[in-house]
């Protein structure tokens, strides 16, 4: 690690918006777009992201364990190249595994909408303001969260609010896929980007067994 990058991962995250450099700034995503929420939605979306509990994948038999246990090492040997530390990516993917499936979603769909929306960069900032892996945009802290931003860049707590973003757009959207992608990324009936994380998904594709 060079002492540009040690000293950027010492840094306070109030200043990362203003300070980060171009190899960690960059990500494709759009924008999420702030629309009025019923009450009874807000409530319901803001008790979703409200548990801070980490991850701890439960499974009722001992196949279950042993298929997760291959994915988790083939989807890590995967993800090596984009993200080179062993318990970094291990974590990762654990935090993701159980994410996706506590929100009903498909894990390869989330993480090929992480690899298009931040490459799977911790602390990318789009040039719209969104932030983290999924690429939430800080007036979700606001409205459904504790109003503190920063914390979109914590590791569970953005998976936690992107999964639960899509949730509701899918939801939105009547199960259209295609649709809720667009509406995730600010560029709702357009086909570039739905297109975009579909190809990506099928990398993170991996069979049973």
């Amino acid at each position: 690690m060079t002492p540009a990058r040690r000293a950027l991962l010492a840094t306070p995250l109030a200043l990362l918006g203003a300070q980060l450099p171009p190899w960690l700034r960059q990500a494709h995503a759009g924008a999420q777009v702030e629309e009025p929420l019923a009450d009874a939605v807000r409530t319901a979306l803001a008790a979703s992201v409200a548990d801070a509990a980490p991850p701890k994948p439960r499974f009722d038999k001992v196949d279950e364990r042993l298929a997760y246990l291959r994915w988790l090492g083939a989807t890590s040997q995967r993800l090596k190249r984009r993200m080179a530390e062993h318990h970094t990516r291990v974590e990762f993917l654990a935090a993701v595994w159980y994410e996706s499936r506590r929100a009903g979603l498909e894990t390869p769909l989330v993480l090929g909408l992480i690899q298009a929306e931040s490459g799977f960069r911790k602390y990318a900032i789009s040039r719209a303001g969104a932030r983290g892996y999924m690429q939430v945009m800080p007036f979700w802290a606001r409205l459904i969260g504790d109003g503190d931003a920063r914390r979109l860049f914590h590791l569970q707590t953005n998976l936690r609010f992107g999964c639960v973003i899509l949730r509701h757009y899918l939801d939105r959207e009547r199960g259209d896929l295609f649709m809720a992608l667009g509406r995730y990324n600010g560029s709702r009936g357009r086909a570039e980007y739905p297109n975009l994380v579909f190809g990506a998904r099928r990398a993170w594709d991996i069979p049973p067994g």
